[in-house]
């Protein structure tokens, strides 16, 4: 049974790594690609850590330094993803946008009396 969960929490993180790899190849511009990695990277990585601390050959030791590892990479993972964001915003990097400007009009033209 312990393995059961194992392999479902493993394949589970694997499917949000491919996620956000998914994610780093379709998203337009630097924000929306940190947005979308941070997340699900993080989350997945979580997923798969768990997962083996639940297989049967894992011993003391090993689950230590897999803890260690899993506390790092919690901390670290966001805190890279905030930095690299910082800079590029401080070195100017645009935000990836799209308007259209007969919608916004519209838009407008519905919002004023």
């Amino acid at each position: 049974m312990t393995t059961f969960i194992a392999n479902a929490l493993i394949g589970v993180g694997l499917a949000f790594i491919t996620t956000s790899t998914i994610a780093l190849i379709i998203m337009p511009d630097l924000y929306t690609r940190a947005h979308a990695v941070a997340k699900s990277e993080t989350l997945g990585l979580l997923l798969i850590f768990g997962g083996v601390f639940f297989r049967p050959e894992l011993d003391l030791p090993s689950a230590a330094r897999l803890g260690l590892i899993l506390v790092f990479s919690l901390i670290a993972n966001p805190t890279a993803v905030h930095a690299l964001v910082r800079a590029a915003t401080r070195l100017g990097a645009k935000p990836w946008t799209v308007v259209d400007q007969e919608l916004a009009d519209q838009e407008l033209r519905r919002l004023l009396p």
